[in-house]
């Protein structure tokens, strides 16, 4: 259910692309925007993994530097079936972590410290399975996808403002200003509801990778708890990658709503608490 919904609202952000190219005045400006955007995230998604590793000042460890968490994430990537990821370790209070990469073949899974402190070994099996999950689906693909139109929606009413669209359109002036304002919140919240769904999921197949859903749902009440409270510096100056965490830590939560990128902690513990009965 949770891949269907991400077509159907991916085929919606299509349209609603498609929708807005037709009221630009010839086909060029579309064309370009288009070509400029995908671009600009085909760049981003071959390079994700990095820039936000760096940004994070991710220090990468292996079986010598951080045995315990190695041979943890080893028995998980055994039991999804799917090829070892690289691992990180973020030196930050909050507890928290991430999947990054382009495809499981060039994945990376980071923790931060305070993950690893506050959290007991069945918790942090929990959440590793959570991000493992996140890479076997290829979220990362399919955010990066919804990044692109959602990119492109923006850019082309940006050309819109610019070239004052078509003038033979019927909507009028009022009805021209109208889609360049809505349409990038639109698009902004088909991405997000988006994400809504690959969290819903992520926690499903996690809690199959590793084999006790009350694990995760801890783990994700534990991590809620502390992050409302212990600051993340880093994200809070960049909250665009706020997505990928496995719990917001931006301390401006919003609402189980249109505007939120992730689905309610409480809602994703009674799912997973759901699974053991």
């Amino acid at each position: 259910m949770g891949y269907l919904k991400t077509c159907i609202l991916m085929a919606g952000m299509t349209a609603l692309f498609m929708g807005i190219g037709a009221m630009i005045g010839g086909g060029s400006g579309m064309m370009i925007a288009l070509v400029i955007a995908v671009g600009m995230n085909v760049y981003s998604w071959w390079n994700s993994d990095k820039m936000v590793l760096r940004y994070y000042k991710a220090r990468e460890v292996d079986q010598s530097t951080a045995p315990d968490l190695y041979n943890m994430v080893v028995q998980m990537v055994d039991n999804a079936d799917m090829p070892m990821p690289k691992i990180y370790i973020i030196d930050n209070d909050q507890p928290n972590a991430f999947a990054t990469g382009r495809n499981p073949e060039n994945a990376a899974v980071a923790a931060t410290t305070g993950l690893l402190r506050r959290l007991n070994s069945g918790e942090v099996a929990g959440v590793m399975a959570h991000e493992l999950a996140h890479i076997k689906n290829r979220d990362t693909l399919i955010m990066t996808m919804t990044a692109s139109i959602a990119g492109a929606i923006s850019m082309i009413t940006n050309f819109m403002m610019f070239m004052g669209g078509d003038r033979d359109n019927r909507m009028g002036l009022i009805g021209t200003l109208a889609v360049m304002i809505l349409a990038p919140m639109a698009a902004s919240i088909v991405q997000m509801a988006i994400s809504r769904s690959r969290e819903y999921e992520a926690d499903r197949v996690g809690a199959e990778i590793c084999g006790r859903p009350e694990w995760l749902a801890s783990a994700l009440e534990k991590i809620a708890m502390k992050a409302s409270v212990i600051d993340n510096h880093a994200a809070e100056k960049n909250p665009s990658t706020a997505h990928m965490f496995i719990i917001n830590p931006l301390h401006v939560h919003a609402i189980d709503g249109l505007f939120s990128t992730h689905p309610k902690t409480e809602e994703r513990v009674r799912r997973l608490r759901a699974m053991t009965i």
